[in-house]
């Protein structure tokens, strides 16, 4: 489907600089801070009309449109969603999509200069949670005039920023739409991020994550963690789909250990192209970022902080995703519900996965139009 954004351009704004550094939750401090963003539509005049989008671990800024010498059919991560009459309508609404604090896509991270040694941060860089994203996010819009957001929408990581922003800062937020996210993860889920962080880790290129300057990146390592981490983002139904036990280019398997299966090649497709676009040291701090979340771990400090503010949630799981299965969902809704808030829950059939929340599904795309309609209603 093409483009309905059409030509966009990345921006950049610096929010935290040496004479206000960005303070993080652990007490540790950045001097400065650069993000990157793209806005889509515009603002009205009360401010009154803007959308946020959280992207996911391995996402950035570039959620729609085509960037100058593109292929105008390959557009943004998320352009399905965004546009003009898309669910995120850009006619009516003004769309905002930052790359995250620790990312590698023009925010600042661990590939970033520190300021203090002239060379990039590599693990010096501190280790940020799901609220330093938030507070990222939040100079970004105090600095374009945005007091207060109609919705912030998000998948995976971007659905736990949108949770962790509605509760440290109620009232800031109409709505926000957690899709395919947790709350909390799994034994399971931290055991894959565990074997994708010894891939890298291991690899004799990472060299202490001290690399940027040595010519040698550890792209083995980083190929190795992206394919684990596709297998979690695919269901066996698309898989079988997909690929089934179908040979790559030939009648009859060759029996041995080179690539045979197409799901091999897949694979190892999805790794190289992942190398040419990502940050090995990202890829750790992200993943655990996702590790440590936890925002109903007091469930005291969640009912005082909701009752705050207003925000309602709207929390959507896919039947087919068993990284983020719909258990994940449910319990996130019944917390929150505990907690006082108001809350619609919707599990939508579709045979992608995980990586669900990434596609046109008419059922998904309706259910987040049709929330967004009552949120811009309800301000009249």
């Amino acid at each position: 489907m093409p483009s309905g954004i059409g030509l966009v351009e990345t921006q950049r704004m610096v929010v935290f600089d040496d004479d206000h550094p960005l303070t993080l939750a652990s007490g540790a401090q950045i001097k400065e801070v650069e993000v990157a963003y793209e806005t889509y539509g515009e603002l009205n005049e009360d401010a009154s009309n803007a959308i946020f989008i959280c992207h996911a671990l391995s996402g950035d800024a570039h959620a729609a449109g085509y960037h100058e010498g593109d292929d105008p059919n390959r557009p943004g991560w998320w352009d399905n969603i965004i546009g003009p009459g898309r669910p995120l309508d850009t006619d009516r609404f003004f769309v905002i999509c930052p790359n995250v604090l620790g990312g590698c896509r023009g925010t600042t991270g661990p590939s970033s200069i520190d300021p203090d040694t002239g060379k990039p941060y590599g693990l010096r860089f501190p280790l940020i949670q799901v609220r330093d994203l938030v507070t990222v996010h939040r100079a970004l819009l105090a600095n374009l005039g945005i007091p207060k957001l109609l919705a912030a929408v998000g998948g995976s990581l971007g659905g736990m920023q949108a949770l962790q922003w509605s509760i440290d800062h109620p009232g800031e937020i109409d709505g926000a739409v957690i899709v395919a996210a947790s709350a909390r993860l799994s034994a399971q889920n931290i055991a894959f991020s565990a074997v994708a962080r010894e891939a890298i880790m291991r690899d004799p290129d990472f060299n202490d994550g001290n690399y940027y300057e040595t010519g040698k990146q550890p792209d083995r390592g980083l190929a190795l963690a992206r394919m684990i981490g596709h297998i979690t983002y695919l269901s066996e139904e698309s898989m079988r789909e997909k690929f089934g036990r179908r040979i790559q280019d030939a009648e009859v398997p060759r029996f041995g250990f080179d690539v045979d299966f197409q799901v091999e090649s897949y694979l190892h497709y999805q790794g190289q192209s992942f190398v040419e676009r990502f940050d090995a040291n990202t890829y750790l701090y992200l993943g655990r970022v996702m590790d440590y979340f936890d925002p109903f771990g007091d469930p005291v400090r969640l009912r005082t902080q909701l009752a705050q503010g207003d925000t309602g949630f709207l929390v959507l799981s896919f039947d087919s995703d068993w990284r983020f299965s719909t258990s994940h969902a449910r319990d996130m809704t019944t917390e929150l519900r505990a907690a006082g808030a108001p809350v619609t829950f919707q599990e939508i059939s579709s045979p992608h996965g995980h990586d669900s929340f990434l596609f046109d599904t008419s059922d998904y795309h309706r259910t987040v139009a049709g929330y967004i309609d009552r949120l811009a209603a309800a301000k009249g």
